[in-house]
This record gives C-alpha cells, sequence and structure tokens, in this order.
C-alpha cells in the first residue's frame, strides 16, 4: 500500500471516526457494539495517525487532516466520551451484580432463571467491554 492509498483510506476512516465521535456525543447512552465500533475504529485511526506522521510528504491538506483528526481524538473522544462510557459500564455492572445478589435463591421460576441467565450473559459482555475500554485507558494514559 502506498502513501497515497493510505491518506486516501485514511480520509475515508476519519470521515468515518468523525461520524461515529459525533454519535457518542449525542446519545446519552451507546450499545455495547456501538461502543467496540468506535473504539476499535479510534485506535485504527490512531495508528493510521501515527504511520502518516513518519512519511515525510509536502501536502499541507494532510497534515492539516491529521492534526484536526488527532485533536478530535485526544480532545473530544479521550477527554469526553471516553469517561462518559467508562462511567455507564461501571455502574451498568454494578447495577446487575447487585440486581442478581439481591435475588432469592430459592423457589425460582422458569422464567426467573431464564432471566437471570440473561443478566449474567448482560454482565459478561459489559465486563469485557469495559475491559477493552479501560485497555484503551490505560494506553492514553501512559
Amino acid at each position: 500500500m502506498g502513501s497515497f492509498d493510505l491518506l486516501t483510506r485514511f480520509y475515508d476512516e476519519s470521515e468515518k471516526l468523525g461520524n461515529l465521535i459525533h454519535n457518542a456525543s449525542a446519545k446519552p447512552i451507546l450499545s455495547l457494539s456501538e461502543i467496540v465500533e468506535t473504539y476499535y475504529h479510534v485506535m485504527n485511526v490512531s495508528s493510521m495517525v501515527t504511520i502518516l506522521k513518519q512519511l515525510d510528504f509536502n501536502n499541507d491538506k494532510a497534515l492539516e487532516k491529521i492534526n484536526k483528526t488527532e485533536t478530535m481524538i485526544s480532545g473530544t473522544f479521550d477527554s469526553e466520551i471516553h469517561p462518559k462510557v467508562s462511567i455507564y459500564l461501571t455502574n451498568s455492572i454494578q447495577n446487575i451484580m447487585k440486581d442478581l445478589q439481591s435475588k432469592n435463591s430459592e423457589k425460582k421460576s422458569k422464567q426467573d432463571i431464564e432471566n437471570e441467565a440473561k443478566q449474567y450473559e448482560e454482565l459478561r459482555q459489559m465486563m469485557s467491554t469495559r475491559e477493552f475500554v479501560e485497555q484503551y485507558g490505560k494506553s492514553i494514559s501512559g
């Protein structure tokens, strides 16, 4: 892949990232799939920025887009969205755990057992997503 191809892909991916970040800013709560997609895209575009900054090319438009994208990630995403997502996941996990712990373990109907199984699956998915989000947080904090 040449630098022109990488730059073209970077333009496309940073545009998509801008839409994802806008969506994350506008919504009070993101679904787990939206969280994973957004974080994946942030990491992907951040890697592209790192590579592009190492290339020596004289393209003011490209340099401006790289800087603007970096600012969007470090400013909007890292300082606003990432903390919001972290708090949401932590609170949701705590709420599900409290709810599961408060349930009476005796005389459960089939429906109760099925509902608990769904809660445990949701808890597992949230904890896995939180681990992914925490790994990202460690990478930005040094």
